[in-house]
């Protein structure tokens, strides 16, 4: 990588020579300006105001303007005579631990390398102290015309160093914050938690740029002709006013199902008692959900059933009521009847050894 400064870091009396490297990169699609009628470039041109101009870049200078209009020139040479002790050092000024340093404060990240082989021990020793005391150090330095803050961490094996902006850069978040008074409630805090949880966390490096990877297609597919555009998903409209509870709730249901959680599986055991009882009830119900007709049929049926019941239930009892009144009535008979009975049991007597031989 090439490196964008040389200099050195100032530790108390040890100086560590290194190079200044960007540790970060743009990514995004950078697009040129043309005239819509033809296509044409278009392009600015750096013009002298007093003499109309165009001023090649070997030309341009800086100045700085007055509140009267009036420019002051100022030179490199000017800026290089300051007494500025951070103008090739990175002088660190204190350590501090690292939730101290506000995030707004972060700026552009470089990665700060050895700059040969004299540099590598005391290198090393600042990077080991780094770590050992889970500190970072805080330094100034100076880069591209101006002094800057700078904050010195360890990633990996290599000392990294963060811009800071100066407090003074921090801008007082006033009339940002709601102005209207809300309570917020236990159980959305409960439901907010549970989203939370359910989301979890993520891998850093399986994140990207989804639209960045559109546009690239999107540039592809038209240069090589076969670039058909498609209908723009409508987002839902801002302002809107929302059941709070229902939306968190909502949200918890489609994380669970998006991590592939319980999408419902309860249900199965529903599903198999769910038929037997409608069976049942449906068999107790038909009588009354039938029309008409039907219902006169199907009572026909069952008193023709209880008729027939009954008339068997008559003709099985009827020879136990004729035999008791026989039974009855032997006993006030007169002697012939008696003699009759008297020989219609010999028979029977006579009957019942034949079946028993016979079998």
């Amino acid at each position: 990588m090439r490196s964008i400064w040389n200099g050195a870091i100032s530790f108390g009396l040890v100086s560590i020579p290194i190079k200044l490297v960007n540790a970060t990169e743009s990514h995004s699609i950078s697009f040129r300006q043309i005239h819509v009628t033809d296509g044409g470039r278009v392009r600015y041109r750096k013009v002298c105001e007093l003499d109309g101009e165009e001023v090649p870049s070997d030309e341009i200078g800086k100045g700085y303007e007055e509140a009267d209009g009036s420019i002051v020139p100022i030179t490199d040479e000017d800026l290089a005579q300051l007494p500025i002790a951070t103008a090739k050092t990175i002088e660190i000024v204190s350590f501090v631990p690292a939730d101290e340093i506000d995030p707004l404060q972060m700026d552009s990240a470089y990665y700060l390398a050895a700059n040969g082989a004299t540099a590598a021990k005391p290198y090393t020793l600042l990077r080991e102290a780094l770590k050992r005391s889970r500190k970072v150090a805080i330094a100034k330095f100076a880069l591209r015309g101006r002094e800057r803050l700078g904050m010195l961490r360890v990633v990996d094996d290599v000392i990294a160093m963060h811009g800071l902006l100066w407090p003074d850069e921090i801008r007082v978040p006033e009339g940002v914050a709601p102005e209207a008074s809300v309570s917020v409630r236990e159980a959305e805090l409960d439901l907010a938690d549970a989203l939370m949880a359910t989301l979890g966390e993520v891998e850093m490096s399986s994140l990207h740029d989804d639209y960045r990877e559109a546009v690239e297609a999107m540039i592809a597919a038209k240069a090589g002709g076969a670039f058909e555009p498609s209908e723009a998903v409508a987002q839902p409209a801002g302002g809107q006013v929302i059941d709070l509870m229902a939306a968190l709730e909502s949200s918890v249901r489609a994380a669970r199902a998006s991590r592939g959680g319980d999408g419902g599986g309860g249900g199965g055991g529903e599903a198999e008692v769910t038929p037997i009882r409608r069976k049942a009830s449906a068999a107790a119900a038909s009588p009354k959900a039938v029309g008409g007709k039907k219902s006169t049929a199907a009572g026909g049926r069952g008193a023709v059933a209880k008729k027939t019941a009954s008339a068997k239930s008559t003709s099985k009892a009827a020879p136990s009521k004729s035999v008791a009144k026989k039974a009855a009535s032997g006993k006030k008979s007169t002697a012939s009847t008696s003699a009759a009975a008297k020989k219609a049991a010999g028979a029977a007597k006579k009957a019942v050894p034949r079946k028993r031989s016979s079998a």
